[in-house]
């Protein structure tokens, strides 16, 4: 049995639908399998040709019609009958794998030359922060300069303060007692 499945919508392609069935037909051991990129009527389509055991191939349509890649917008589902040839799910695997690799090549090259802009970010990032710790350091010193700075002026104010205060406490005493309030 043989059977061209027509997937259609506005986003079927470049979303992962051929690796998706080509997966598929695998799981089911169909012996031919073809998959293609189309486009109908302003939408975007999916053709899948199909060769097998009517059970395999009702499973396969069954599984399409409820799953899809995540990133598909779907329409419609439709099948029909075909006559003509279908090629053996290998050799339709292979190819679809040698086109995913031509799409994957550049972005995988893409991400190497991002990654080594990284690590050439990394590296400043690491001389800024020998830098800061630098500054940090000549700021400890600058810092505690200036606590002992400030300590040893409370110690020069501490002893008249003390006596400054034990002097305006007796003076607010003797104003409480002129007012009574002792």
């Amino acid at each position: 049995m043989k059977l061209k499945i027509k997937i259609t919508g506005p986003k079927v392609h470049d979303v992962g639908y051929r690796p998706y069935l080509t997966e598929l037909a695998m799981r089911l051991a169909l012996r031919g399998f073809e998959v293609y990129n189309d486009d109908e009527e302003r939408l975007q389509a999916v053709i899948a040709l199909i060769e097998g055991d009517k059970q395999r191939i009702t499973h396969f349509y069954n599984a399409v019609r409820k799953e899809r890649p995540q990133l598909a917008d779907v329409d419609n589902v439709a099948s029909e009958e075909y006559a003509d040839d279908v090629m053996p799910l290998w050799q339709s695997a292979s190819i679809n794998t040698a086109s995913q690799m031509n799409k994957a090549i550049p972005l995988l090259l893409d991400m190497r030359d991002d990654l080594k802009e990284m690590k050439g970010d990394i590296k400043e990032m690491k001389g800024d922060i020998k830098e800061m710790k630098g500054d940090i350091k000549v700021i400890r010193k600058t810092t505690d300069a200036t606590l002992e700075e400030i300590k040893g002026m409370r110690e020069e104010f501490q002893p008249g303060y003390a006596s400054n205060f034990r002097q305006m406490q007796s003076d607010i005493r003797a104003i409480k007692d002129l007012l009574g309030m002792c």
